[in-house]
C-alpha cells in the first residue's frame, strides 16, 4: 500500500492507518478515519487502548460518538496534554439523500467541465494531483491507497476540463466494522474545489456526485459528512445534498495542546 502525502507527520500517521486496516476491520469499538488511529466506541475498544494510541501518536480520530461518550472523552483523556476538537455530524438516509443529490446533477456541470476517471492506482501521477487539490483547499488527504479503494470499499470522484486538469474532487467509504451499528453508513467528505473555480456550482456538484456514489456504489444505508461549527459555505453544501444536522453525534481528534487542528 502506498501514495501517503504530506508531512513528514501526516505520512507516519497514515503508514499507521494502513498498518493497523485489519484491526480496524476485526475489532469492536475500531474504525477507519483514514489519517489516524480510529474509534467509534471506546467503551468496545478500551479506554487503555486508546490510551495506548494517544501515547505514541499524539492524536485520535473518533467517529459517531454519542454524547455521553463525548462527555467521557472529556473526563478521561483531557487535561494539560490534549484537547478534543470537535465537527458536527450532518446525516441522511438513502431516500433522502439520492433524491437531492440527483436533482443536483440533473442541472449538469458549467461549459467546459467533464467528469473524470476514477483514480485506480495509488502512486501516480493523477492520485499525487488529487490529493494536491485537496491539500490546497486546506484539506488533509489520505493516502492513494485509501483513496482508490485499496484497503476497502470507496470512491474517489473527479471533475476536471477537457485537457484533464483537476478542478474539483470529493471521496466517500465505509470506514465502520461489522462489529458496529454503524456498519453500513458512508463517510462523505474530503471536498476541493480549485480556487479559481469557486463560485460555479462545484461543490454542491462534487458532493452530490460523491453522495450518489456512496449508495450506487457502496450500496451504503446512510451517508455523514464532518463540517465545523463556523463553516457556513460548507453547511450548505452538504444540507443541498439532503443532509441534516444530528445533533446526538458528534465527530472529532483528541490532539495535543500543542499542536493547530488536524485538518479544516
Amino acid at each position: 500500500m502506498s501514495g501517503y502525502f504530506g508531512s513528514e507527520e501526516q505520512q507516519r500517521l497514515q503508514r499507521q492507518a494502513e498498518a493497523n486496516a485489519d484491526l480496524f476491520d476485526k475489532t469492536p469499538g475500531a474504525c477507519q478515519t483514514g489519517r489516524t488511529m480510529g474509534c467509534d466506541d471506546p467503551n468496545k475498544l478500551g479506554w487503555d487502548r486508546v490510551a495506548e494510541f494517544l501515547d505514541r501518536d499524539g492524536i485520535c480520530g473518533f467517529r459517531l460518538l454519542s454524547t455521553n461518550q463525548a462527555d467521557q472523552i472529556g473526563a478521561r483523556l483531557l487535561g494539560q496534554d490534549y484537547r478534543f476538537d470537535t465537527w458536527d455530524v450532518f446525516l441522511a438516509s438513502r431516500a433522502a439523500a439520492l433524491t437531492a443529490a440527483e436533482a443536483i446533477l440533473a442541472r449538469g456541470l458549467p461549459d467546459g467541465l467533464v467528469e473524470l476517471d476514477r483514480p485506480t492506482d495509488p502512486e501516480s501521477k493523477y492520485i499525487k494531483q488529487i490529493q494536491g487539490l485537496m491539500n490546497a483547499a486546506g484539506v488533509v488527504p489520505f493516502s492513494g491507497s485509501l483513496l482508490t479503494g485499496a484497503l476497502g470499499p470507496a470512491t474517489t470522484s473527479v471533475i476536471g476540463d477537457w485537457d484533464g486538469e483537476i478542478v474539483a474532487a470529493a471521496h466517500c467509504y465505509l470506514p465502520h466494522n461489522a462489529h458496529s451499528p454503524y456498519h453500513r453508513y458512508a463517510w462523505g467528505g474530503l471536498v476541493a474545489v480549485l480556487e479559481s473555480q469557486r463560485g460555479r456550482g462545484l461543490g454542491n456538484y462534487i458532493n452530490a456526485r460523491m453522495v450518489v456514489s456512496a449508495f450506487r456504489d457502496l450500496d451504503a444505508t446512510h451517508i455523514y459528512e464532518l463540517v465545523s461549527a463556523t463553516n457556513v459555505s460548507s453547511r450548505k453544501m452538504v444540507a443541498a445534498s439532503g443532509l441534516r444536522l444530528e445533533p446526538t453525534l458528534i465527530c472529532g481528534v483528541v490532539a495535543a495542546n500543542r499542536g493547530a487542528r488536524f485538518t479544516r
